[in-house]
């Protein structure tokens, strides 16, 4: 069975209690229909188990088949600097079918950040390198699609549906 090589740190993208019994990793491409799909169901498993859930999610944009991916990541990555990860990921996540660097800076203005700043920040590639790291830590974690899910630390290799990780978080706690 598949592990998460890469600990849970305080410099990841986290949802709910820190000290919550379970974490649930996500590794995403905000360019894939499947992460899309996966993105409303991790919602209702959030509110399902409440503080006893703590969500990560980790870009792994697949850029060979999705050419927006990265710039989505990076895009998320800017908000992020600015206290803006959670509404720029749930807003890439539900506009998913439009993403483009107009997108990128239509949603930049939604959220009161600076689009001509994002733009710049693309351009250099200013969040390029921490993307590049969440997506190594997949790959030594053994993902090679997407999503991928981890729970507290091992790798989540059934469905992905709402019944199947509520399932499968349930089994986690019982069996901590």
């Amino acid at each position: 069975m598949a592990r998460l090589r890469i600990p849970v740190t305080p410099e990841d993208h986290t949802a709910g209690d820190p000290d919550a019994p379970c974490t649930l990793v996500e590794y995403g491409d905000y360019e894939c229909p499947d992460c899309a799909r996966a993105h409303a169901i991790v919602q209702r498993v959030q509110k399902h188990f409440g503080k006893r859930l703590r969500f990560v999610f980790r870009s792994f944009p697949l850029t060979q088949i999705h050419p927006h991916a990265e710039a989505a990541a990076q895009t998320a990555e800017f908000a992020a600097a600015q206290g803006k990860f959670w509404p720029m990921h749930d807003l890439l996540m539900e506009n998913q079918p439009r993403l483009s660097i107009g997108l990128f800076e239509e949603l930049a203005r939604e959220l009161d950040l600076n689009p001509a700043a994002l733009v710049a920040s693309l351009e250099k590639g200013e969040f390029a390198e921490r993307v590049r790291k969440n997506f190594n830590g997949g790959v030594r974690s053994g993902v090679n699609g997407t999503p991928t899910f981890f729970i507290n630390g091992v790798r989540h290799d059934g469905p992905y549906d709402y019944q199947a990780l509520v399932g499968a978080i349930n089994a986690t706690l019982a069996g901590d």
